[in-house]
């Protein structure tokens, strides 16, 4: 990685062509690390406990309102906040108000729910979370096709695609061994994610010259992408889609499958070992991969590889329930989601229908995120009772994922 990330305020709108440094990639990488930190913790630590705190008679559904309530949120932020950031003429840049001003409502969404003292005040917080939060995932996400050049960027997208699984392990390790009590969890989140923001907020971003000339409501017309006119992006959406439902479906019910059906005499122990081996397959697999998709310049075969990995390893719970079987299918499923989350992610900034919308079609591509978090405890609860428990579930989870490569052959623009 040889040179500046771009330009000062020159060519906002252009495609870049200077590789960014691994200065500028590390900045990024630990904007995206305090983002995944502050969104994904409160799930699956805080949330829960506040939950049971507040109510535990009903600690499931109060968790499940607030949390389904939070993503629908995210659902329309992303989208509106990424047109929004694609029409600012800031002197501090497009990207970086969006970025940093997210992270700052974030925080006192985190001051409210670290203060909640009911259900209500706990929906509102977390909504509030989710909406800076997402506001400042669509403004990152546009950083890719805004700054790295086709060239490099699955590499740079590898670093990023990782960064999930690294926030997430490092938020849970934070908020369970070194910060005592719920509230201290929430406030930690939130100075975690606006100084990673801030750090990131120093580098350079373009300046754009002049907001364009169509009113910001009659441009809310045109947040959708019409299928017929731009189809490649669809197509690419759909197999991001897939990929991600099926990701979820492998991993979500680990645990009661390694208790149920497995029947490990300590099936969390069991969850946490298979998500480490996971989360390390995920990192070499993105690493890897990246490198290889650019010095190749296609991508398509990569994302084939991809979801035949992730495929085969929900089959294999199908028909071989076993421990052993779990941590095969561990490091292919983790391999294989590294592979897409490096190479697919690159794919997908290359079929964005236009340069002066980015981070509004990016906004798109995220709600392919966090949609699953929404439908994918429908789809399994509705398997697991009538289509044949975790086989169907494991079954269900293998075609899903094939899917995406059938809808991503379809992308004509890309090789």
């Amino acid at each position: 990685m040889r040179s500046d990330a771009g330009d000062g305020t020159a060519g906002a709108l252009a495609e870049p062509v200077t590789p960014v440094r691994a200065g500028w990639v590390t900045l990024l990488f630990l904007a995206n690390i305090g983002l995944w930190f502050a969104l994904i913790t409160p799930i699956q630590v805080l949330l829960p406990q506040q939950a049971a705190l507040l109510d535990a008679a009903h600690k499931e559904l109060v968790f499940g309102v607030v949390t389904g309530v939070g993503a629908l949120v995210s659902a329309m932020v992303n989208p509106l906040a990424g047109m929004a950031s694609d029409r600012t003429t800031s002197r501090f840049g497009r990207r970086h108000p969006w970025t940093m001003g997210g992270a700052l409502t974030a925080m006192a969404g985190f001051v409210l729910l670290a203060g909640a003292t009911d259900i209500v005040l706990m929906t509102l917080g977390w909504c509030v979370v989710q909406a800076g939060l997402n506001a400042s995932l669509a403004a990152l996400t546009a950083a890719l096709p805004d700054r790295v050049p086709v060239r490099q960027r699955a590499r740079v997208s590898g670093f990023v695609g990782i960064t999930q699984i690294g926030g997430t392990l490092l938020g849970t390790i934070v908020v369970t061994t070194l910060v005592a009590g719920i509230g201290p969890g929430y406030l930690v989140c939130g100075g975690f994610v606006v100084l990673c923001a801030l750090a990131f907020s120093r580098t350079p971003d373009a300046v754009l010259p002049t907001r364009p000339a169509e009113p910001f409501g009659r441009a809310l017309r045109g947040i959708w992408v019409s299928p017929r006119h731009h189809p490649d992006f669809v197509h690419a959406w759909l197999g991001h889609f897939c990929t991600q439902v099926g990701n979820a479906l492998g991993v979500m019910y680990l645990l009661f499958f390694l208790t149920d059906v497995v029947r490990l005499a300590d099936p969390e122990a069991g969850l946490r070992t298979a998500m480490v081996i996971y989360a390390v397959a995920v990192v070499v697999g993105a690493v890897l991969t990246g490198k290889l998709s650019d010095r190749a310049g296609r991508r398509k075969p990569f994302v084939y590889a991809s979801v035949i990995l992730m495929s085969a390893a929900v089959a294999l719970l199908v028909f071989w329930q076993t421990w052993t079987a779990t941590v095969i299918a561990a490091v292919t499923l983790g391999f294989g989601f590294g592979v897409y989350a490096a190479v697919g992610l690159a794919l997908l900034t290359q079929v964005l229908p236009t340069a002066s919308a980015r981070a509004k079609d990016l906004g798109i591509v995220n709600i392919a995120n966090s949609l699953p978090q929404v439908i994918t405890p429908l789809v399994a609860t509705f398997v697991l009772a009538y289509l044949g428990g975790y086989r169907g579930l494991y079954a269900v989870a293998a075609i899903v994922t094939l899917a995406a490569g059938v809808f991503i052959s379809r992308v004509r623009s890309v090789p």
